[in-house]
């Protein structure tokens, strides 16, 4: 038998539906906000180091080449001797979070301030967009026996590559 009576639960409030759905988006933009928030403080010194743009660079550019440099004849100056690239290479996408990262370098380790010789550095990384022919960042890094370095070509200072340094010999060895 079927009961023909219509249920006997009040009908839901439209005030009360309204009411979840904005504590649903201020949970949302809640969240949101702690993300952004956590996200800065995560990659401040390397934002400082690097600048906002040469960041967006290396997060996001399209085209990224690995170039295996030498010293030229001049003692400051870098020779490309191989490039290679590695805009679809494997892992690069986690190399990209790793180079922002701040927790993956030694901040304490690169204030020494003193530049390297053109001879201790071993490649550079190089981010562009070719539809923007100026946004173009390159890094160059030096794996030495003291944990290596990293600079931004035409900026001040070097950081230490602290615990990234392992993992990115080994990715680069692996290219």
């Amino acid at each position: 038998m079927h009961d023909r009576h219509p249920s006997t639960a009040p009908p839901a409030s439209p005030r009360r539906g309204r009411s979840l759905v904005a504590g649903l988006l201020l949970l949302g933009l809640a969240a949101a906000v702690t993300g952004v928030a956590y996200q800065r403080m995560q990659t401040k010194r390397c934002l400082e180091f690097y600048s906002p743009e040469v960041a967006r660079l290396v997060t996001s550019a399209p085209r990224v080449e690995l170039i295996r440099v030498r010293p030229g004849a001049e003692s400051r100056r870098l020779v490309a001797d191989a490039a290679q690239d590695i805009s679809d290479a494997k892992g690069l996408v986690h190399l990209r979070r790793g180079l922002v990262e701040d927790a993956n370098f030694d901040w304490q380790r690169s204030g020494d301030g003193q530049p390297l010789s053109a001879a201790a550095w071993d490649l550079a990384f190089v981010f562009s967009d070719p539809a923007f022919p100026d946004a173009r960042a390159s890094l160059i890094v030096d794996f030495d026996g003291a944990g290596g370095s990293l600079a931004v070509v035409g900026r001040p200072g070097r950081v230490a590559l602290g615990r990234i340094a392992p993992g990115l010999k080994k990715w680069v060895d692996s290219l």
